[in-house]
């Protein structure tokens, strides 16, 4: 039997033109994929997937270069390639996660709890970041590792007296951020 060929503008535009497209070749789409997928939901969500893209790029059907059942059989195949491709994701990103207990209601109010106690160093750690590298690397050390000023300038490969410069500039430089520094960070400044 020979296909009648449908001009593409008539299957994107006309309904009555695209029903006689899909009644001619439901069967053909449908017996293509069921060759090479298992699951009848997926099978029929394939189909309609099929049928839609045929409906978004009717536009590049040329007759002269193959007969409409090549040219849907294109598409299906680059349908079931992307299924494919995103079910190959999913079951990454479920194999990320496998064995991993989910979170209850209770662990994400202890982790709300715990974000926004740690709110104040969220912002001193922004405000940190702000300072030239030299002065927050000894602000660091001291005031995050707590190191004393002279282990902390062994560490950066520096005099002592240079490391208490740095930390003095960074302290001066963050007592101006608002809510930011504790009274650790501003010891031996007043």
């Amino acid at each position: 039997m020979r296909l009648r060929r449908t001009g593409s503008v008539e299957i994107s535009t006309d309904p009555a033109a695209f029903e006689a497209f899909y009644q001619r070749h439901i069967e053909a789409v449908t017996r293509f994929l069921a060759r090479r997928v298992d699951d009848p939901h997926t099978v029929a969500d394939l189909v309609a997937e099929v049928f839609i893209a045929v409906l978004d790029s009717a536009h590049t059907y040329r007759p002269g270069l193959g007969s409409e059942i090549g040219w849907l059989y294109g598409i299906a195949r680059n349908t079931l390639s992307a299924e494919r491709q995103r079910a190959a994701r999913e079951l990454r990103l479920a194999g990320r996660i496998s064995g991993r207990r989910l979170l209850d209601a209770d662990d994400l109010l202890r982790l709300e709890e715990r974000l926004d106690a740690e709110r104040p160093a969220r912002r001193a750690l922004a405000a940190m970041a702000m300072l030239p590298e030299s002065e927050r690397a000894v602000l660091e050390l001291v005031v995050v590792d707590q190191l004393t000023v002279g282990e902390a300038a062994v560490a950066l490969g520096i005099r002592q007296g240079t490391a208490r410069v740095r930390l003095h500039r960074a302290r001066r430089s963050l007592r101006h951020v608002p809510g930011v520094v504790p009274p650790a960070v501003m010891e031996g400044l007043r």
